[in-house]
């Protein structure tokens, strides 16, 4: 019986890796019927929605989604697509792990770091109060009152919310991940030395869980030190588990140290224990300059595809579909203009050639 996958292409490049992915995953003989759908500024062109309710009940339904890039148009009045998306879908756990492949240009010679971030909370929870507005100056008014803190009358506040119930969830997920996948050690990172009551309290929860899995090391590291260690010395880490925007921030750079963001795939979870609902998308951005050129790197969107056929319990055909990626890359004949090291010449293909190549190694 065929598995119903919701298939999102996005915008930009979106179409092309996306469509790049679904060759690929086809060409591994799962039987997959996909669920085309719409989010983005395609979307809002065509039904005036950027993220239509009916791609979201569809998402529900299937439980699983294939997802590119999108864009947030400005005239839709939404702060963020994605950002709502996983909002009103509680995809609270993103993942991205960061492997690099041999025959990528990086200057590190070994990284093997899975960021799992906190997907729904924190300075991402759109609740802002802009400068000037009463009801900024009620805020401001009621710090003083409460506090003895004068906040200046011309600031914009952004509010910053971290919860008991998302720490320990997102605590549980990076743990859970850690025992499923024979990884070593958990890091917590955080800045608990200064926000006592909110990291604090996401620091307090994960050592709380970090106690029922003894079986596996676990440290903290206040954020600014553990970008510092990363760079110096990506070895020392293995799951990195963060508040929401420290964990934006930190995927972005451990992906920069594996080739970037289009080389990195990513995927989203929602529901009980995280196994609910899955949204898998490499989390980069649009390429508007590329979409249509067939320049695109399909490399996250594929690894992606990797990473959804094993969450559907179609292991030996992710296992395949990765070995093909990694094989082709580590050749290097067949790939994309970005995966060329500067004092290489040879010439580059395009996103469908290196789709082909993949195939033909599965």
């Amino acid at each position: 019986m065929a598995i119903r996958v919701t298939l999102v292409p996005g915008d930009g490049i979106g179409p092309e890796v996306i469509g790049a992915t679904r060759r690929a995953i086809d060409a591994t003989g799962v039987p997959i019927e996909w669920d085309p759908r719409e989010i983005g500024a395609g979307a809002f062109v065509r039904t005036g929605e950027p993220l239509p309710i009916t791609t979201l009940d569809s998402m529900r339904a299937n439980r699983v989604a294939l997802k590119g890039p999108v864009e947030t148009p400005p005239a839709s009045g939404m702060r963020s697509v994605n950002l709502a998306l996983r909002r009103r879908l509680d995809l609270y756990a993103n993942i991205r792990p960061s492997r690099l492949h041999a025959g990528v240009p990086s200057l590190y010679d070994m990284v093997d770091v899975v960021v799992v971030r906190e997907n729904t909370e924190g300075m991402y929870t759109g609740i802002e109060l802009e400068m000037g507005t009463p009801a900024v100056e009620e805020l401001i008014g009621f710090i003083a009152s409460t506090t003895g803190v004068v906040v200046p009358s011309d600031s914009g506040i952004s509010v910053k919310e971290i919860t008991e119930h998302g720490s320990e969830r997102i605590a549980r997920f990076a743990f859970g991940y850690a025992r499923a996948n024979r990884r070593a050690k958990v890091t917590a990172s955080h800045k608990a030395n200064i926000m006592k009551f909110s990291d604090g309290l996401f620091l307090e929860v994960v050592r709380r869980v970090a106690r029922e899995y003894p079986e596996i090391d676990f440290e903290d590291r206040i954020i600014d030190a553990l970008c510092m260690q990363l760079v110096q010395a990506p070895e020392r880490f293995d799951v990195l588990v963060l508040p929401n925007m420290y964990g934006d921030l930190v995927a972005e750079l451990c992906a920069g140290m594996i080739g970037g963001p289009a080389v990195a795939p990513g995927a989203h979870f929602g529901g009980k224990e995280g196994r609910e609902l899955a949204v898998f998308e490499a989390t980069h951005g649009t390429a508007q300059r590329l979409a249509g050129a067939n320049r695109a790197n399909p490399v996250g969107a594929t690894l992606s595809g990797a990473m959804m056929l094993r969450h559907l319990g179609e292991s030996a055909a992710a296992d395949a579909l990765e070995a093909a990626v990694v094989e082709v890359l580590r050749e290097g004949t067949d790939v994309t203009p970005d995966l060329r090291a500067p004092d290489d010449d040879r010439p580059a293909v395009g996103t469908a050639e290196m789709t082909d190549a993949v195939i033909a190694r599965l």
